[in-house]
């Protein structure tokens, strides 16, 4: 039995990991949710990854998976805990002393997203309509849900830490990246990735929720990494 450490994205919610969970468990092993603490002014990275430690208890040789704005936590759970893979999903990838806000800049992101759209026949005008980006593969009744619960609250303070390692973390690294992602295109990551990890990415089908739209595929990508 592995454990496996699920951080959440922007908002922080272990609700997004609620249908990969019990994917996990009919596998064989203890997944692990995360609740950060997305509306707390005051919380910054550090805070998060202690959050995430304490999350973790004494389980040893955990596996962490982290999710979009997770990828700027999860190298930093790497020095807290006993980690035995880091799986970076849809995730970004920050580099020393680079604040969250400044990623978006020199990664050129927002002309990423645009091009993307413009390949797809999006308007410009709907670019970053949530609907479009991020729950055009969720099953309905996963949207609803969502929809009722209403749009998590993020603060910005985490994004206002430069990212406080020296380098990445001496721990083995897989990237997972969903090919139909809207919001960090497959194109787009395939750079960053390149750039600043350089390693092969893995895909797989999907958006940019691939653990609300495919959780089954998911666990067992995650599952063939053991």
């Amino acid at each position: 039995m592995t454990t496996f450490v699920l951080i959440p994205g922007a908002g922080g919610s272990a609700w997004y990991w609620h249908r990969l969970v019990p994917e996990l468990r009919s596998r064989g092993h203890d997944p692990v949710p995360v609740d950060l603490p997305a509306s707390d002014d005051a919380a910054g990275l550090d805070t998060y990854a202690d959050v995430v430690r304490a999350a973790i208890g004494d389980r040893a040789d955990v596996v962490v998976v982290a999710q979009s704005m997770g990828g700027l936590v999860a190298p930093l759970v790497c020095a807290r805990a006993s980690v035995r893979l880091l799986v970076l999903l849809n995730a970004m990838v920050p580099t020393p002393g680079e604040t969250g806000h400044r990623w978006w800049l020199s990664t050129e992101h927002a002309a990423a997203i645009a091009a993307e759209a413009a390949r797809n026949g999006q308007p410009a005008d709907e670019v970053m309509d949530p609907a479009y980006v991020f729950f055009h593969d969720v099953p309905a009744a996963v949207v609803d849900r969502a929809m009722a619960a209403g749009d998590p609250p993020q603060s910005g303070r985490p994004f206002d830490d430069p990212w406080p390692l020296p380098a990445w973390p001496d721990v083995p690294t897989r990237f997972l990246q969903a090919r139909g992602d809207r919001f960090f295109p497959l194109r787009f990551q395939r750079r960053v990735v390149g750039e600043r990890l350089g390693i092969a990415r893995d895909e797989m089908p999907g958006g940019h929720l691939v653990a609300l739209s495919r959780p089954a595929d998911l666990a067992d990508r995650l599952v063939s990494y053991l």
